[in-house]
């Protein structure tokens, strides 16, 4: 398997937003257990991206190969913890934004994001310092997307 991001090919991008339809008491277990699925299949896919969370929606982006990618949303329509799925832009981009993450959290209430990567296998908060130009303005365009601060 090819590391994310060291394919010198284009590679596709959905952008999406969804209301979550998880009720607030079911939300730290239910979210620990999308991360947990999402950061095993979507290494084995090589799909990375960011995934921002508010109180009622998602919005999250999926780089990868395009049939991988889609493939991937095709199940997240199904499943019943989202509803009002929409796809907010769909694009090949010369490289991937986020190369090593497999997500981004904004807070419960819509302030600051928490951005996430994994080294070897492990999920850690990354210092926005650290944070590149299109990793900011992409992250910026889904805040904006589901009406989070952009503090």
């Amino acid at each position: 398997m090819t590391e994310p991001g060291g394919d010198t090919s284009s590679v596709f991008q959905l952008l999406y937003s969804s209301h979550s339809r998880i009720p607030r008491p079911d939300r730290p277990t239910v979210l620990a257990e999308i991360f947990s699925t999402a950061r095993s299949h979507n290494k084995g896919a090589e799909i990375t991206g960011a995934l921002l969370i508010t109180d009622h929606y998602f919005v999250q982006v999926l780089e990868g190969v395009q049939d991988a990618v889609e493939g991937l949303y095709a199940r997240i329509g199904e499943d019943p913890r989202h509803e009002q799925l929409t796809i907010l832009e769909t694009r090949t981009v010369d490289a991937r934004v986020f190369p090593h993450w497999s997500m981004a959290q904004v807070s419960s209430v819509g302030h600051a994001d928490i951005p996430l990567h994994v080294t070897q296998g492990v999920i850690a908060p990354k210092s926005p310092q650290h944070l590149t130009t299109e990793q900011r303005n992409l992250l910026t365009t889904m805040r904006n997307a589901i009406g989070a601060d952009t503090v």
